[in-house]
């Protein structure tokens, strides 16, 4: 500040000379700092500054909530694909808590029709389920019959394990791509089309920090995370300038029931899981910047972000939720 004060009171002379250059390096600055160089230059710098301006107020939500943001998705409609639990579910659970009509998504009838029964019981919204297996073609094509148009689409849909690159079989790599890969094509070949008719929509793909920090033991899951990035980047180029944006959420290591059996697995499932957390982060993911597991709740607020009128200057974007646990800066 010292300096960028010396600076200004310096230039006095030719600050005073150029009102409007000097109105547009004051208004970069924070106010405190903008009266603190108009004082210490003795009023040379050209009048007009409004100073702080006054925030617009909190929006308040049908549901009585306070929102700095606007995430609210009152009359939108929300898939989430692989909601059943875990990191999908606590998306289905905030976009319903945002008021969106959401539909949740998996194989199982039974487990799909009790997930939604329990998420209108948690979030008091509108909440259903459509179950089919999206890693199909045909799975795909009941889906989208039965449910013809979304405004935001959430693939998160996807599978993980562990596995010596060399020791994985074709159909397995096969296995991996039309689960995790595939399944967000062909629900987003489907409906992004018709969100651009309509101008507005929201596509975001459940990638992982995987995509860009391979793991060792998952190369087969590292590489469908890396193609989810690239497929929605391409696809945000496609619907630019329409109203729809396209991205991807990268979540780190996140306690879900699948990673918490996948941790035991690899720790040993006498350890308190506790201790067995503590010891995965810091043998197997020792980069996180948390040394703890991520929360699915953690993930769903960027994805909530993602999803609705907040993020609407976002799109083509690889959004991380890692914990810093990929070492890059980007």
């Amino acid at each position: 500040m010292a300096v960028m004060t010396r600076l200004f009171a310096g230039s006095a002379l030719k600050l005073a000379q150029l009102p409007s250059a000097c109105n547009y390096l004051v208004s970069a600055c924070n106010y405190p700092l903008a009266q603190e160089i108009r004082d210490r230059t003795r009023g040379t710098i050209t009048p007009g500054f409004p100073g702080p301006q006054p925030r617009e107020p909190h929006r308040e939500t049908p549901h009585g909530k306070r929102a700095p943001m606007n995430t609210d998705l009152t009359g939108r409609t929300a898939l989430v694909t692989g909601s059943t639990s875990g990191i999908g579910r606590a998306i289905a659970a905030e976009f319903a808590r945002a008021g969106a009509e959401v539909v949740v998504n998996g194989r199982g009838a039974d487990r799909v029709a009790s997930t939604a029964d329990e998420l209108r019981a948690e979030t008091g919204g509108k909440v259903r389920g459509i179950a089919a297996d999206i890693s199909t073609a045909d799975g795909a094509e009941q889906l989208t019959t039965e449910l013809p148009d979304v405004d935001v689409l959430v693939n998160n849909a996807g599978i993980f394990s562990a596995s010596p690159v060399f020791e994985i079989p074709d159909a397995e790599w096969n296995r991996f791509f039309e689960v995790n890969v595939l399944s967000g094509v062909r629900m987003a070949r489907h409906y992004t089309p018709r969100m651009v008719q309509r101008g507005w929509g929201r596509v975001v793909f459940i990638s992982s920090e995987s995509s860009i920090f391979i793991p060792t033991e998952m190369v087969h899951y590292g590489m469908t995370k890396t193609a989810q990035l690239s497929i929605a980047r391409g696809m945000a180029q496609e619907v630019a300038g329409t109203g729809v944006t396209v991205n991807s959420v990268l979540p780190g290591p996140t306690l879900t029931p699948g990673v918490e059996e996948f941790i035991r697995d690899q720790v040993g499932p006498d350890v308190p899981f506790e201790e067995a957390e503590r010891r995965f982060i810091a043998e197997q993911r020792p980069s996180s910047l948390l040394g703890r597991l991520i929360r699915p709740a953690e993930v769903a607020n960027l994805v909530l972000y993602a999803g609705s009128d907040a993020g609407s200057a976002t799109s083509g974007a690889a959004l991380r939720a890692d914990g810093g646990v990929a070492p890059s800066l980007a």
